[in-house]
């Protein structure tokens, strides 16, 4: 399939494939779920959720436990891993595809992003807010890696592949009818639930 950008070939491929094993441990869901209790616990239930870059549906796992009857989707360039997604999820909840080409008129109470946008060439990020944003019914949630201005940082040898910057502030600016709700840091060296160094933030649309 042919993508707009080399990032998405990128994670279409191999490198995508074996992302699936390093992240699909017993340790990394229960970090999940205690990083999404403390989270969203400034806001009531969340019917349902579609995730940008599910993967395999760590995240929405975690979200499961916490919201049984909670609806989901899931987003999913690589193949593999939306193979998995489907087999959590079901056919008719995931997408495999990119960001880019993902049309839907479902809307979600939170749409969730959660290393990805570090990850999407910055010549298209304004579209991936669109999506974020159009997809969502009332939040929206990033977890990313921040940097107050634009940076590019090496990712396991490899550049053009990850990138730092102010996502949610570019998000509120973009956006007016959209206000900050709460915003915090997960560390690596968390001693019982470690995160990968993320800055999240949850924002409601007010319109």
């Amino acid at each position: 399939m042919s993508y707009k950008t080399g990032q998405e070939d990128f994670w279409a491929g191999e490198f995508g494939s074996d992302y699936i094993q390093r992240n699909s441990s017993e340790q990394f869901l229960a970090a999940n779920l205690h990083f999404f209790s403390k989270v969203l616990d400034k806001i009531g239930g969340i019917d349902s959720v579609t995730e940008f870059g599910a993967n395999i549906g760590m995240n929405l796992k975690a979200l499961k436990l916490l919201y049984p009857n909670q609806t989901q989707y899931g987003i999913e360039i690589n193949q593999n891993a939306a193979k998995e997604l489907v087999d959590f999820l079901g056919r008719d909840k995931v997408f495999n595809g990119s960001i880019l080409d993902f049309k839907s008129d479902i809307k979600s109470t939170l749409s969730l992003i959660k290393g990805v946008l570090i990850h999407i060439n910055p010549d298209v990020l304004s579209e991936v807010y669109d999506v974020l944003y159009q997809t969502s019914e009332k939040y929206i949630l990033m977890c990313e890696y921040y940097n107050p201005s634009p940076v590019e940082v090496n990712y396991r040898g490899h550049s053009g592949k990850l990138f730092k910057r102010d996502f949610a502030g570019e998000f509120l600016d973009k956006f007016s009818d959209v206000k900050l709700i709460d915003y915090g840091f997960v560390y690596k060296r968390d001693p019982a639930f470690p995160q990968d160094d993320l800055t999240w933030f949850l924002m409601e649309k007010t319109l």
